[in-house]
């Protein structure tokens, strides 16, 4: 076993005081020396991604688990503070021997050092009896996700590096083991008609068939069927454009549109299926082009697991142990449940994968992640950090520390 001498709260407290935004090079110099310091190697590949690997004595013998999560935060920086948790930021069912809440802030403390933090504990932690155990953490998660992209072979010219069976990927959930997320696709309904002067009965209105283009957005899910877990697609119209004189029958309109996908839906499924809708609904003396944003990398698709999946249960089933063992809430971690937001675990399916995490992407007075009050609490970090442990042991074998009578309070 690696020195058990790691602290997640305090290498959090680093972290959030290490600025990201702009650059990760400092951020990832602190990871790689952290796992250097604990004598495990790393490789910096892709970009930017950090790889590091514990290998069974037998890997063949269990599955590959792969534990992900990003060292980019959004601009701009908040400083770090830690103290008492405000009253916003308090569990109000929480037990903690009646001292009061400790809560770090400022960039990243949720999203997404305070996951990186568990999952740097938890690898940091494991000795597997079987299979192999692999840490990758990605540079740009909150932009183009191309460190991602390319270490999952999703670039042009690159290669799977990463070809795990599990995928574990750190993100502010509450602790609890989410199972799926909807994708997130963008793309333009363009219009092409013919200009003319607007007193004459002539030229074909670009403008006009947007009426024709919106009937087909709001339509356009009208058949289609609930996931089981993310509920309905959603189709939103954010920006229209057109015309470029008030007197002039407009030639071109443009719209875009927001696409919140479920499996199995893939981007260029939704985008063949929303051009034969537009087209069916628009008059033949119009063009109609469909096409997606272009962006560097991949859209992120759906993607789900099922939820009696071992990975799903071994996750949720160490996270209510360790917030039962933290003080934590007993309603606070180890449901089962989708995802809020887009991630690169996409880019991990169909392989199972579960999102987890300490903090929340937001709470009852409103945005945390990506927000100036972004903050996490300190026990539900080292909940976090025994949840991974706990996992790992349970889906790798090995020793657990927690399970087995060691120090888990902070």
């Amino acid at each position: 076993m690696s020195d058990p001498s790691f602290d997640p709260v305090s290498f959090l407290e680093r972290a959030v005081r290490t600025p990201s935004h702009e650059s990760v090079d400092e951020m990832r110099d602190l990871v790689v020396e952290t796992l250097d310091r604990h004598g495990v190697d790393s490789e910096v590949v892709a970009g930017g991604c950090v790889l590091a690997e514990k290998r069974s004595p037998a890997p063949d013998a269990g599955p590959h688990l792969v534990a992900n999560t990003h060292l980019d935060t959004v601009t701009p920086h908040v400083p770090f503070e830690r103290g008492v948790a405000g009253e916003d930021e308090r569990l109000g069912s929480a037990s903690n021997g009646g001292a009061p809440d400790q809560v770090i802030r400022g960039r990243g403390a949720c999203d997404a050092k305070g996951p990186l933090a568990a999952l740097l504990s938890g690898f940091l932690s494991a000795a597997p009896e079987r299979g192999r155990l692999t840490l990758a953490l990605t540079p740009d998660e909150e932009t183009l996700s191309l460190g991602a992209a390319a270490l999952t072979g999703r670039l042009l010219g690159t290669e799977d590096r990463l070809d795990g069976d599990l995928f574990l990927v750190g993100e502010p959930t509450g602790l609890d083991a989410c199972t799926a997320a909807k994708g997130r696709f963008q793309g333009t309904v363009e219009l092409s008609g013919t200009a003319a002067h607007a007193a004459e009965f002539a030229g074909a209105n670009a403008v006009a068939a947007a009426e024709g283009a919106l009937e087909a957005v709001r339509t356009f899910d009208a058949d289609a069927d609930e996931h089981p877990q993310l509920g309905p697609p959603k189709l939103t119209p954010t920006v229209i454009e057109g015309g470029e004189a008030t007197n002039q029958v407009p030639a071109d309109c443009e719209i875009t549109v927001d696409r919140r996908s479920v499996p199995p839906e893939t981007a260029e499924g939704f985008r063949s299926a929303l051009a034969a809708a537009v087209r069916a609904r628009v008059p033949e003396d119009v063009g109609v082009d469909v096409a997606l944003t272009d962006r560097e990398s991949p859209f992120f698709e759906a993607f789900s697991t099922p939820p009696d999946h071992e990975l799903v249960d071994a996750v949720a089933g160490a996270a209510r142990a360790a917030a039962d063992s933290t003080g934590l809430a007993t309603d606070r971690g180890g449901s089962v449940r989708p995802f809020g937001a887009a991630t690169e675990a996409s880019y991990f399916a169909p392989a199972p994968t579960v999102v987890f995490g300490p903090g929340d992407l937001a709470d009852d007075a409103g945005a945390v992640a990506h927000s100036e009050r972004e903050y996490v609490r300190v026990r539900e970090v080292d909940a976090a950090a025994e949840t991974v442990e706990r996992a790992i042991a349970g889906l790798l074998g090995g020793p657990n520390r927690r399970a087995d009578g060691g120090d888990a309070s902070r």
